[in-house]
């Protein structure tokens, strides 16, 4: 018979997706022996691969607002270096292109499956109307 521990390293392990060949190696047990425990506990199994799959996603959603909040951060500051900047420079075509960029990047994370701020409190596109100004 075997220990308490051994099961519940196993149920670790299997709602870690580890296959039945690597728990043998791991765990020196036959593999009929941990098929009856995968049976015996499947719900603990799923219970924690649950448990381990949201920890996961929270973890991801939480970058995808740190992403979101880092651009927004970068357009914001090239937004307020391009109201500055005399038309006429080169590198104001460039600074338009990054807003542009950063916009898309903003919107893609935005996108993303779990995102929660709404678009609509995305930094706006100023840097259109100062175009239209330049030119007159």
């Amino acid at each position: 018979m075997h220990e308490e521990k051994t099961v519940q390293r196993f149920v670790e392990l299997r709602a870690q997706g580890w296959s039945y060949l690597r728990l043998m190696t791991e765990l020196n047990v036959t593999k009929p022996t941990l098929i009856a425990w995968s049976r015996k506990q499947q719900f603990q199994i799923q219970n924690l691969k649950a448990i381990e799959l949201e920890a996961l996603a929270e973890k991801w959603l939480a970058s995808v607002t740190d992403r979101v909040n880092h651009f927004g951060g970068q357009l914001q500051r090239v937004e307020a270096e391009l109201a500055k900047r005399d038309p006429g420079e080169l590198s104001t075509l460039q600074l338009q292109t990054l807003a542009r960029s950063l916009r898309r990047e903003i919107e893609r994370a935005a996108a993303s499956p779990g995102f929660t701020v709404p678009v609509k409190d995305i930094p706006a596109a100023e840097y259109h109307d100062q175009v239209q100004d330049w030119r007159g």
